[in-house]
Order: structure tokens, then sequence, then C-alpha cells
């Protein structure tokens, strides 16, 4: 079947910048249509800041867009080919499941991918069937919300349609489509396939390219791809930061989910930490360990080490002053990493100013945390208010001796506490996405077609750092269980 092109007041103003790279690297593609699409979750804001008329997107033409069966002007559906490593290993991967629209400018000159996700077969579907289900879709909504709330860089969902067909994974499940927005969905992966099976033309092309897409302002007088090496080590440092803050476990870091524009991207078996420890991984193809929380910054490390391998041809003309040029970057990673990950725990704990001594004041923090199975979002929430009583952690020796070192230490900056609760207010959410309530939602929608129980999850998780009084049963950690949390990846 053959999309019809859709020409309504929408708002659609899309560009294909990624189409004018070398064939290579995409196959053009329509998304395949499906029988009953209706449209589940609209995310109004998010459209309003693309210069989309909301109102006429949530009619039935243009859910007929976002199920893949017509497409908006100015469209040119493509599927994008990569590689990666999973778990370690190479292999040759591409949009499977997804097809990418175009590019939307925004009235205020930005560009932004829309890509949907579970459109159907491509020539990189390697036996899948092309689809998603409804659950995983409905997931990455919550989730990707929340890390934007959260002041996180990701990509994020402009609408979730059901499809009125079925899916078939371990059970037969209700499909759907989700219409993803990226700022551009070029991974390590893409110039991993460049450096396996392109020219040499070819490779600096998407090196150029990517320098225009993300670095267009920038003033480079170095070697461009230097620069565009150490800038995506910047970034990189900068996110995982972030992650580590707020206690989000990706759960499958292979260098086909990292995204060359630091955004978080491809919310599989994702979740944050309830219980804080090192060693938490909820994704149940993890069997070994590889992506758990204490290991993303290591990870990170080794992803990028491989996109710098990539860029080798392009550094330098001589391989080993290439490959010198290339660890210096790659070794930035971690000093730019502790920089960003004290700041951010200074701030948590309301400290303006860096002593030396801090960083053993946070690890002895996260030690006891550890010891006594705290919970990670509220033992700071609780620090935040002063309101450390009624837990194993709050009432030890242990921590009565950390606390008074706390209090020494904020004694020593001219803020006063005053000053300093509002730092951790700021710093320190009142609510995550946590696991019970996203499966709570979830069960729901998915089950019983109620997306109530998603709606006020994502009103709660709007304003993370409000603490408002509404924001409360919504930070309960869950109760005891003998049964390991698992996610499961979404294809």
């Amino acid at each position: 079947m053959t999309q019809k092109t859709l020409v309504i007041n929408a708002g659609w103003h899309l560009d294909n910048s990624y189409a004018q790279l070398p064939e290579k690297f995409f196959t053009l593609q329509n998304p395949t249509p499906v029988h009953s699409p209706k449209l589940a979750v609209f995310n109004d804001s998010l459209a309003a800041s693309l210069g989309f008329n909301a109102k006429t997107l949530k009619t039935d033409e243009g859910t007929m867009i976002f199920a893949g069966n017509k497409v908006p002007e100015g469209a040119v559906p493509l599927a994008q080919a990569y590689a990666g490593h999973q778990f370690g290993y190479f292999t040759m991967l591409g949009d499977g499941r997804a097809v990418l629209l175009g590019e939307q400018i925004t009235p205020r000159g930005e560009r932004f991918d829309i890509q949907l996700k579970g459109s159907g077969i491509t020539p990189y579907s390697r036996r899948g069937d092309g689809r998603a289900a409804l659950g995983p879709m409905l997931r990455e909504y919550i989730i990707s919300e929340a890390m934007h709330a959260l002041g996180i860089e990701t990509t994020r969902s402009l609408a979730v349609v059901t499809t009125g067909e079925a899916v078939y994974r371990e059970k037969e499940e209700p499909g759907a489509v989700m219409t993803r927005v990226a700022s551009s969905h070029l991974r390590v992966g893409t110039f991993e396939y460049a450096a396996k099976w392109g020219e040499l033309k070819e490779l600096e092309e998407l090196a150029d390219y990517t320098l225009q897409r993300h670095f267009g302002e920038s003033d480079v007088d170095e070697n461009p791809y230097l620069f565009l090496l150490k800038e995506i080590v910047s970034r990189q440092a900068s996110l995982i930061a972030k992650w580590q803050l707020v206690g989000f476990i990706h759960g499958v870091m292979n260098t086909d989910n990292m995204a060359l524009s630091g955004e978080t991207i491809d919310y599989g078996p994702c979740a944050f930490m309830d219980t804080y420890d090192p060693k938490t991984v909820f994704s149940s193809i993890d069997t070994q360990g590889r992506y758990v929380y204490e290991n993303q910054p290591k990870i990170a490390v080794w992803n990028l080490a491989r996109f710098a391998e990539t860029l080798l041809p392009l550094l330098h003309d001589d391989e080993d002053r290439a490959v010198k040029l290339a660890q210096d970057a790659i070794s930035r990673f971690t000093d730019l990493y502790r920089s960003h990950y004290a700041a951010g725990m200074r701030s948590k704990l309301g400290l303006f100013n860096n002593e030396k001594e801090d960083e053993a004041l946070i690890e002895r923090l996260l030690s006891l945390m550890h010891k006594y199975q705290a919970d990670y979002t509220n033992t700071f929430r609780a620090l935040t208010f002063d309101k450390i009583e009624g837990t194993p952690l709050f009432d030890a020796s242990e921590f009565k001796e950390w606390y008074k070192l706390w209090q020494e230490r904020l004694g020593r900056q001219q803020e006063d506490e005053d000053t300093s609760h509002q730092l951790m207010r700021s710093s320190n959410p009142a609510v995550i996405p946590r696991n019970h309530r996203v499966e709570e939602a979830l069960n729901a929608a998915v089950k019983g077609e109620d997306y109530s129980v998603m709606e006020r999850l994502l009103k709660a998780l709007s304003d993370p750092y409000a603490h408002s009084f509404e924001q409360d049963e919504y930070a309960q950690p869950p109760a005891p269980s003998n049964c390991r949390y698992q996610t499961f990846c979404g294809t």
C-alpha cells in the first residue's frame, strides 16, 4: 500500500538533511499502514514547542500520520543504517522497526528528527516484525518525559497510537507506534557502520554532517574531527553524571544506544533505583551485570573509545599520531565526569564551594546508604527538609557522626542555612518514576485502556522539584518484596 501525502494545517515544516548523505547510510522506506489506529497519548507542550497545531494533530487525520498510514507534506521517510557493539560484540544493525519522517524546523529555527517507532519492517529488521508493543512505547513516553522534567538531555515522545493489531512476544500484546523526537538519531554505531563498510570519503561526509548538525555555530580553530571527538566526550561526561545523580540506570548502553547529540536515547530496560546499591541492574538480559549502575561511566568511556577508533583516519594521516590524539581526547572523560558528578553531589548536600574533603564526605554517605539499604531519592529528600528519623540509616550512630561532619562543613561556607536548603530543593527531586508506579500506569493502560493512572503520574513527574503535597504519594518506595524487579527490552 502506498501512503497518500497528507496536507493539513498542522504546522509541519519538514526538512530532510539526513537524506542528503550518501545512500549507504539509509534506505528510503515508507512506514507500513496499520489496521485501525487510535490516538492513545499526545504531548501538547512538546507539540507547541515544535511549532505544531496540537488541536489539528489530535484529529483522526493527525492520528493517521502518527500511525504511519499517511505521511505529512515534505516528508522523505527513510530507515537509517548503523552498526553497534551489543554487550561488547560488534554486529550490523539499523532501524529495524523505525522510520524517520524528516526533521521538523521549529519557530526558533531548531531542528528535530521526527521518527515513527514500531512502524513496520525495514531492510534492517533481521527477522523481526518491525512492530512494537503498547507497554514499552508508553514506558518510553513516561520515562523520557520524567528525564526531561529532571533537566536531563533526552529524546522525547510526541504521541503514541494503538494500531488495532496484535504483536507477539512472549504473549500476545496490543501493538502501538510511538512518535519520537530527537535532536538527531546519529549514534556511535552510525560511525561504526561507516568505518566498517563505507569509504573514507563517506566517513568524512558523515563527520562533516555531524559537525554541522550539532556544532554548526562553533568556532573551530583546531582539527575539526578532533574538535568533534572532544565535544562528544564532554557531552557524554555531563549526561552520565546527571544519570548517576538521580539514580537512573539505562540498562542497555550498547554503542548504538549512545547518541552523539548527548541525549539519552532508546529507553528499553531502563529504570530508576529505589534502594541504593551500586550493583543495581534491572535488565533481564544483562545477566553478567555489564551495565549496572556503577559501571555506567566506565561503559561510556568504552563506547567513546569505539567512536574514537572510527575517526582515526580523519584525525591524522599518521596512525600513531591519530591514536595519541584520540587517547588524549578520551582520557578527558574521567576528569570531566568527576567534576560534573562532584558538583552535582555538592549541590544535593547544599554545598556551594569546594573542599578537598568533600569527596570523602560524599562517599561516606553513599557507603552508609548502601549498608543500611536506604532509599536513594528519599534519603536526599529527607536531608533537604531535615527530616532524618524513622529509618535504619538515620537511627544509626554512624550516620549521626556523618551528620555532624556535614553540619560542620555547611558551617564553613558563607551561605546561610536557608540558602543551602534552597539549593538542595532544586537539586534533589521529590519524585522519580518509581518502578511500581510505572508498572501500575502501564497495567491500567494496556490491560484496561485506562490512561488516567498514567496521566496522574505524568502530572506528578512534570515538576519534580516542586516538593508539593500532591507528590507525596508518588514519593513512597514500593512495599518490600522477595522478587527482584526486572525490565525487558521493548522489541
